[in-house]
């Protein structure tokens, strides 16, 4: 299904907890379709498929949830409006940690079970929701998540004529800066770091005030830091993956592409470009990083000296809200 057919998106999680059994999965019940199924609803106008899922979680099991990594998108046909015909829907689903709240029935949801994978994977009515557990099931859920962002937008270089460090963000940066924040916010980020550049640091700089803290400076991980030695360099950016928790690190077009690339060879992940990407930014380098985009990388634990290996990486190439879904269209 392509992007002209699609009418209709939508985001969910598999929702998870951990228990003294080992992982538990909620699944809902929905009286509408009298079906068990994985949480999930439509985009509102200008929602990104994060928020949604954030969104969504909430209003349907009454969890304030933890993005984690991406899973994979279901596509499918559902009634148009009005009846006449069928229109494309995508549903992106994400890894969710519960962070707080309680369950309470509701017109949407009313009842949810946690269930180990193997009860859940039984109970759910459609097969879309069967395959989305299966893909988290193939790797731990408590994964560590490190968020790769490239700076916003700062104008060009050639019609800067002060320090090249001290370029700030352009008005189209700072827009885009508050999208970073909006989207990286819903990952958990316990720390930021960034590339001493300017336009670097004022793009992860609210997430750090939201935070209570400061921007970390990492001279490692800007071009010329880099690049000196991208041995040391790499190496680096596996030990803020090795601390664990959820590192927030912003850094520049000449660093990502090959710190993502030389971790997706060695580790074998197959790099997941969610956003679309030009064949000829494909060829021009391996691993893509707009100004303002994410790369969602997942690690497990070190299980040597080669520090944590790469499980999976996810591209976004914006954080601004997408375009609106027809939320109008009925059924599933």
């Amino acid at each position: 299904m392509n992007d002209e057919e699609t009418k209709v998106r939508a985001a969910g999680a598999v929702l998870w907890r951990s228990a003294p059994g080992g992982t538990e999965i909620a699944v809902v019940h929905r009286p509408r379709y009298d079906d068990w199924s994985l949480p999930k609803g439509k985009l509102d106008p200008g929602e990104t498929t994060a928020a949604a899922a954030v969104r969504e979680l909430h209003e349907e099991t009454g969890f304030r949830v933890v993005l984690g990594r991406f899973l994979k998108q279901v596509a499918y046909r559902v009634p148009a409006p009005g009846g006449d015909g069928t229109v494309g829907k995508t549903v992106d689903y994400f890894s969710a940690r519960v962070a707080s709240g309680e369950f309470t029935p509701n017109e949407e949801v009313d009842e949810l079970r946690w269930l180990r994978p193997a009860e859940a994977e039984a109970i759910l009515t459609r097969q879309g929701d069967v395959e989305t557990l299966r893909e988290f099931c193939a790797l731990p859920a408590d994964l560590t998540t490190v968020l790769l962002v490239r700076h916003a937008k700062a104008g060009k270089r050639d019609e800067w004529t002060g320090d090249d460090d001290l370029r700030p963000l352009s008005n189209a940066g700072l827009r885009q800066a508050d999208g970073v924040r909006a989207v990286t916010t819903l990952f958990g980020p316990d720390r930021v770091l960034s590339a001493p550049r300017l336009r670097c640091v004022q793009t992860v700089q609210k997430v750090a005030e939201d935070l209570g803290t400061e921007v970390i400076q990492e001279h490692l991980l800007s071009e010329e830091g880099y690049w000196a030695d991208p041995v040391l360099g790499l190496a680096r950016f596996l030990a803020i993956a090795g601390d664990g928790g959820t590192p927030l690190i912003c850094s520049q077009g000449g660093v990502i592409p090959d710190v993502v690339t030389q971790l997706a060879e060695r580790d074998g992940v197959q790099l997941d470009l969610r956003s679309r990407v030009t064949d000829a930014e494909q060829q021009r380098r391996p691993a893509p990083a707009k100004k303002g985009s994410l790369w969602l990388l997942s690690f497990r634990p070190a299980a040597g000296n080669d520090g944590p290996r790469l499980a999976a990486a996810t591209y976004f190439a914006s954080q601004l809200p997408s375009p609106s879904p027809l939320n109008s269209a009925k059924g599933e």
